[in-house]
């Protein structure tokens, strides 16, 4: 099966800095992949230049066969994205913001309508449908963003720290959400979050200082901790991989 998600080689400049150097990533239909390292390691960077936010230095990618640099507004048709602190128009209520990103996404009046109403029940936000968005709380904005992405049915879900700022409860459910996606669709997520690696995730890549220095699946990461750390075992391996010389880890796909 072709892969959804086919990247090869990014690199990205700024100036004289080096932000992603060299990245792969491949991701097949039903497929979650995890997206980890440490802040600055270049995973926004990187999910910017697959949603076609960011045009690399150097590098190809293509979205559901479709080139992104050739042909841009085919292959973003393919995907939601959530960007990094989910941005929207602030004083939009809710409700007219999905309706704003139904039209900006062709729908007609009576599918935005039916499209906004199954969002809403699906992330919860029956309770603030009126609300503007700078009112919302850091929870509440993340889940307006969730439905944003969700809501032309892509193949593709690109996620940038999807569970980011929403409490225990909210988590659970939106994981939920993803792990259930996730069966017929391409998943593209990132997260600092260990636990939810375990939690959604059919494989990881971790990034370090730009570069990709793990790939495989949660057990496969597992693994790399020795048989005497019983806690805490992603952690660690997180911890040794990215403050290491390391430069890859894990199998090569």
């Amino acid at each position: 099966m072709d892969p959804y998600i086919e990247a090869h080689g990014l690199r990205k400049e700024f100036g004289s800095i080096l932000a992603v150097d060299g990245v792969d990533l491949v991701v097949q239909p039903g497929e979650v992949l995890g997206f980890l390292g440490p802040n600055g390691a270049g995973k926004s960077t990187t999910m910017k230049m697959v949603t076609g936010f960011l045009e690399p230095t150097a590098g190809s990618i293509r979205v559901c066969g479709v080139d992104m640099l050739a042909n841009p507004r085919e292959a973003k048709r393919s995907i939601g994205y959530l960007p990094e602190g989910a941005p929207a128009y602030p004083d939009m209520t809710v409700v007219e913001f999905l309706r704003f990103i139904a039209e900006v996404r062709g729908f007609d009046r009576a599918a935005a309508r039916d499209q906004i109403e199954r969002l809403v029940e699906q992330v919860h936000l029956g309770g603030v449908y009126h609300q503007t968005i700078e009112t919302l709380s850091k929870g509440f904005k993340r889940r307006v963003g969730l439905a944003q992405a969700f809501l032309h049915d892509p193949p593709v879900l690109v996620l940038d720290e999807p569970t980011d700022g929403l409490d225990p409860n909210q988590k659970h459910e939106v994981r939920d959400l993803i792990r259930e996606m996730g069966k017929q669709k391409t998943i593209l997520l990132s997260t600092h979050i260990l636990e939810e690696v375990e939690a959604v995730c059919t494989r990881a890549v971790i990034i370090n200082r730009g570069r990709a220095v793990f790939d495989g699946t949660p057990a496969e990461l597992d693994e790399q901790a020795p048989a005497e750390v019983t806690a805490n075992r992603l952690d660690w391996v997180f911890r040794n991989i990215t403050t290491s010389d390391t430069v890859v880890a894990g199998g090569a796909r």
